[in-house]
């Protein structure tokens, strides 16, 4: 094995009480690809700045390659001093680093390098960040919740750019999908301590379980032994004293190894407030529009969502799902059509603006919008710490001010507050931003075994998969489509094309630019379609379903968590393939949009 780029041993690090870091360790070596896990607070993020050198640990060992480059990413990246995108990108690299790269990365990540910092949304921010820290090509990569506020297309896109990087990896990430493409290797950190296993993130779960039984086995043998040396102690035949003494040693110390052992961490407790039945209609939206100037978010759109059904809305960020949510549930009108909202409906909503939150106010105070200590759940009351405790907050949190929270704690916050509330409809927007595996899994739970009706926004493509019953997805040019199943099942149904890849049905133009098909509209509709535009018409369906094959069996090969261990030179071999094989599906589909057009116009 290479010897580590970067190594940490027996780092120690407490910020008053339990210790944060209690010898942990994180190694990394050139072309790792390494997932770090653990539940919010645990010190992921701590555990990062220090390997990045930007915290320093009061104790252990630290050691960075002399000649090693590393880039970090931070949850919320420092934009001020610098007018423009590129000037902050740029400013990343060094002295031999190539600036067309920055460019490169740019281009993918949908910036043109010319916005003003102060007006990026959170996932331009984000995007920024991510072309800062990848365009030098540094040794070691350090990703702080890379996914969040990113839509799909950049999940995607981002997923094979990390595959085919030659740098070292360290991420943290609660978009399970992501990590399981991505990574090689998963170090958990639990109670301040470091484990790892040799295997990407798909195997983390069953062995963290296995890790966890075999604990609980060996704490209750401890507590077995300890009684039959107290049984010794007391009624034993009196031995040398001397052994007794060394006996009694071990006992004392086998006492202080059981009192301190710290168990594993509670799970939080999800129940939504249920309210009364809802109608079995719940929304009915028919043919409605929305546009905002010349730009159309939504055209011509109908959906009836009933009593049940839970729905999720995916698409790009600007693609209009906050929008579209909002005309839904009759937060805003649209322009043209109807919505019908049911009878007896009880709203509880999740919105993005997490910000909005007072970050003076308590936790206690915003729980109960400062009535009192006490509120009521599910129709009991409830004192507001014992509420608090469902959600892994400690009761000494109760007077904490909002602005002391990590993302994770106020993700939770947040959705102890929601669930609260009475409500047989239930309007998620990004609701997975920044909790951790065990409260993500617990979430699922509670939406895919709710009685009542569910509308989530998410780009976490497990989620998707494992809660929802339809999902609604932009098709371009303002129209949207409702697919039934889960994400994956929306991907079939377009026959493998992601959400970018699809074309909007292109505006007839006279210009150069235009698509051949709409020149030859523009010049007057011919009377038939030539023999080789016939038979490319007929055949073209074929090839498309044998792309699509290709490419399915290509993404199997590359989900194979071994193969990048096996051959790293076969998996680079068939990221690349799978690039060209996307490539060519475009093409194909955009040939045959083209002609199908133009033998409409001539039919029509």
């Amino acid at each position: 094995m290479a010897p580590p780029l970067l190594n940490l041993d027996g780092i120690k690090l407490t910020f008053g009480g339990t210790p944060l870091l209690d010898g942990a360790a994180l190694s990394a070596s050139a072309g790792e690809k390494i997932a770090l896990v653990g539940r919010n607070g645990s010190g992921k993020s701590t555990l990062l700045k220090i390997a990045a050198g930007m915290i320093e640990p009061q104790d252990g060992e630290v050691f960075r390659q002399p000649s090693a480059t590393v880039r970090y990413l931070p949850q919320m990246p420092d934009m001020d001093g610098f007018a423009t995108v590129r000037a902050y990108v740029e400013a990343g690299l060094g002295p031999a680093d190539d600036p067309h790269r920055a460019t490169y990365l740019m281009e993918h990540l949908g910036l043109t390098g010319e916005e003003r910092p102060n007006d990026l949304s959170g996932g331009e921010a984000r995007r920024a960040a991510l072309a800062r820290v990848m365009a030098p090509e540094p040794d070691i990569v350090l990703l702080d919740e890379p996914t969040n506020h990113l839509d799909l297309s950049v999940i995607e896109w981002l997923e094979e750019e990390l595959a085919r990087t030659s740098s070292a990896v360290i991420l943290i990430s609660h978009d399970r999908r992501f990590l399981e493409r991505v990574t090689r290797g998963t170090v958990w950190l639990d109670r301040g301590q470091t484990r790892r296993l040799d295997k990407g993130f798909a195997h983390f779960e069953e062995w963290r379980d296995q890790v966890l039984e075999e604990e609980e086995r060996e704490q209750h043998k401890l507590g077995r032994q300890i009684v039959r040396e107290e049984h010794w102690l007391r009624y034993g035949v009196t031995a040398r004293r001397k052994r007794n003494m060394r006996r009694l040693g071990e006992l004392q110390s086998m006492r202080q190894r059981f009192r301190g052992h710290r168990g594993a961490e509670g799970t939080a407790t999800m129940v939504a407030s249920d309210a009364a039945e809802s109608g079995k209609l719940v929304i009915e939206a028919k043919n409605i529009e929305k546009s905002f100037g010349d730009l159309t978010v939504v055209k011509g759109f109908s959906t009836r969502i009933q009593r049940g059904d839970r729905v999720g809305l995916v698409g790009p960020n600007g693609a209009g799902k906050t929008t579209l949510l909002k005309m839904l549930t009759g937060e805003m009108k649209p322009d043209a059509g109807s919505i019908r909202l049911g009878t007896n409906l009880e709203i509880a909503t999740l919105d993005q603006k997490r910000e909005a939150v007072d970050p003076t106010e308590t936790l206690a105070h915003y729980l109960t919008d400062g009535r009192g200590e006490n509120l009521v759940v599910n129709g009991e009351q409830r004192h507001v710490v014992s509420y608090m405790k469902d959600f892994l907050f400690k009761p000494e949190q109760a007077r904490t001010p909002v602005r002391e929270l990590s993302g994770g704690e106020r993700a939770r916050l947040l959705l102890a507050r929601v669930l609260a509330r009475p409500a047989n409809l239930l309007v998620l927007d990004e609701p997975t931003n920044d909790l951790d595996m065990e409260t993500l899994e617990l979430l699922q739970e509670l939406v895919a075994g709710f009685a009542g009706t569910v509308i989530l926004v998410s780009h976490d493509r497990d989620f998707l998969d494992r809660t929802v019953t339809s999902v609604i997805a932009p098709d371009g040019a303002g129209r949207w489509i409702e697919y039934a199943g889960g994400y994956s099942d929306m991907l079939a149904q377009r026959g493998g094309t992601r959400l970018e890849d699809r074309k909007a049905r292109p505006k007839v133009e006279t210009g150069e630019a235009a698509p051949k098909a709409e020149q030859a509209a523009a010049k007057g509709p011919a009377k038939k379609l030539s023999f080789k535009q016939k038979f490319a018409l007929d055949t073209l369906p074929k090839k498309i379903e044998a792309v699509t094959a290709s490419i399915s069996r290509l993404e199997n090969n590359i989900a194979d968590p071994s193969f990048y261990e096996r051959d790293p030179a076969s998996f680079q071999k068939t990221i690349a393939a799978l690039d060209k094989e996307r490539t060519t599906l475009g093409a194909l589909e955009e040939e045959w949009l083209e002609l199908e057009m133009l033998r409409e116009e001539m039919e029509g």
